[in-house]
This record gives C-alpha cells, sequence and structure tokens, in this order.
C-alpha cells in the first residue's frame, strides 16, 4: 500500500535568486539548512525549514520560463502556511512593505486566511489554524 507520511518538501525556482533568498530568509524567517552552488547547472540551491520534516527547495537558474498565470494555471495553484496568529503574520509582512490581500473566511471549514506573493508573484497563503 501507498502511504505518505507529510510532504517533505516543495520546490520553487525563482527569477532573481538574492532578492528570493533575503524574502524566504529575512522576511518569512525560514532558516537555513544548507547552501549549495552548482556550477555546472550555474544554479543555486537553497534548502530551507518549514518544519521538523518539512522544507522548502529555492533554486535559480538561467532564464526561467515566467509562470503562465496567477493562479488558476494548470499545475500547482499556491502554498499555503498554517499559523496561530493571522493578524501578526499580516502585520509583519505590511511591515516588510509586502502586501496582503483583504482577510477571508474559508466556507467549508470557517478558518480565516489571506493571500499575499512571493518576489516572482507565486501566490502564497497564510491559513489561520
Amino acid at each position: 500500500m501507498f502511504q505518505v507520511s507529510h510532504i517533505h518538501h516543495i520546490a520553487i525556482i525563482c527569477s532573481n535568486y538574492e532578492v528570493s533568498k533575503h524574502f524566504y530568509t529575512q522576511i518569512l524567517g525560514f532558516p537555513i539548512i544548507n547552501e549549495t552552488y552548482r556550477e555546472a547547472r550555474q544554479s543555486y540551491k537553497l534548502d530551507l525549514v518549514i518544519t521538523d520534516n518539512q522544507q522548502i527547495e529555492l533554486f535559480s537558474f538561467p532564464s526561467p520560463p515566467a509562470r503562465p498565470s496567477r493562479p488558476e494555471a494548470q499545475g500547482l495553484r499556491h502554498l499555503a502556511f498554517a499559523v496561530k496568529d493571522l493578524e501578526a503574520c499580516i502585520h509583519h509582512l505590511n511591515s516588510q512593505d509586502v502586501p496582503t490581500e483583504d482577510i477571508r473566511l474559508d466556507e467549508l471549514t470557517g478558518k480565516r486566511f489571506t493571500f499575499f506573493a512571493d518576489p516572482d508573484g507565486l501566490p502564497l497563503e497564510l491559513y489561520e489554524e
């Protein structure tokens, strides 16, 4: 039987490595596990901690194609982070000049959430636990 215990990592390809590295480590505060430059690919790979068993892999590649559209393109729609205090997270993002959408209510769960974007426009969600 196929059994999954958790999502190990989310892989993101960015257009500007230094800008995205700053965003994910300094603004969102994800600690760095490892940073590797792969000369043959002219590519950085930055491993970041989300939780004890979940990571973000941030990649840079020369001239990656742009995302087709936001967020209803086929494929991964968005990445959601569970948070305890939605207002505190929104305040932090806004204080770092990261705009957030208005708070919405999930009609199915009754939970509050909002969206914001990374430096490449990747839709990210804060979902209040």
